[in-house]
């Protein structure tokens, strides 16, 4: 048997103001406002039945990792009325791009050429408007060219133009901005290497506006450094639990 639903909402609503109160700190902090933050609610392995919470508390950017769990996910929601802007920000196979692009409002982790001409050809096939992407940027040190198996997902700050520029050549898909996940035991000194990664992305690529960085444990040093999408899981909706 499942968690009340009221119960359950109420404990949602509490996590979000708390969470609220953070990103407004950390805004106050940097000298930004609240409205620059977009708050992504992360709900892998999460129900349904949240997000549709979330929705009613006014949430309405939805994230998630893995396909085989959100393109379910994203009917059943739909089914129950809630209307969400799902984005996809998990590393993403491109036999899976058909079905990310069949719901996804936003993709942030794009990562090698071969993934957004999967995107791209899949978005011209079941989509009516191009795709948002981002590029997910790794900042480890010693990151590879290209993303690969043995590393976090990303390129390499001095790949980010070169996939640019292969995105922007094609009308399927729309360059909205950088995403990274930052090493634990250096936020905020990777967060500031983002930034300037962005801020070359936007001097050639002037609406790609979105940074999408920090996440439960790392916001604040997030938006101390430019970050305009926060992507958040546990301290929304406590701590994971598989699916049943």
């Amino acid at each position: 048997m499942g968690p009340d639903p009221e119960v359950r909402r109420s404990e949602i609503a509490a996590n979000l103001a708390a969470v609220r109160e953070r990103i407004a700190a950390a805004c106050a902090a940097a000298g930004r406002t609240p409205d620059e933050i977009t708050l992504v609610a992360v709900t892998k392995t999460y129900p349904a039945s949240d997000v549709v919470h979330l929705a009613a508390l006014g949430v309405r950017e939805v994230g998630e990792n893995r396909d085989q769990e959100a393109a379910g996910k994203a009917a059943e929601v739909r089914a129950a009325g809630a209307d969400v802007h799902w984005h996809f920000v998990g590393q993403l196979q491109r036999n899976k791009a058909r079905s990310v692009a069949s719901y996804a409002d936003l993709v942030h982790s794009v990562d090698r050429p071969a993934l957004a001409g999967a995107l791209a050809e899949a978005a011209a096939k079941v989509r009516d408007r191009p795709l948002d992407v981002l590029i997910q940027v790794n900042l480890d040190p010693g990151a590879p060219e290209l993303s690969d198996p043995l590393h976090r997902g990303g390129v390499s700050p001095a790949s980010v133009a070169a996939l640019a520029e292969l995105i922007g050549k094609d009308e399927a898909l729309r360059l909205r901005g950088v995403m990274a996940v930052a090493p634990v035991d250096d936020a905020g000194a990777a967060f500031a290497r983002l930034a300037l990664v962005a801020a070359g992305l936007r001097a050639d690529h002037p609406n790609a506006t979105v940074v999408s960085a920090g996440m439960s444990g790392d916001l604040e040093e997030a938006i101390a450094h430019g970050a305009t999408h926060v992507r958040v899981g546990t301290a929304l909706l406590g701590k994971r639990a598989l699916l049943g």
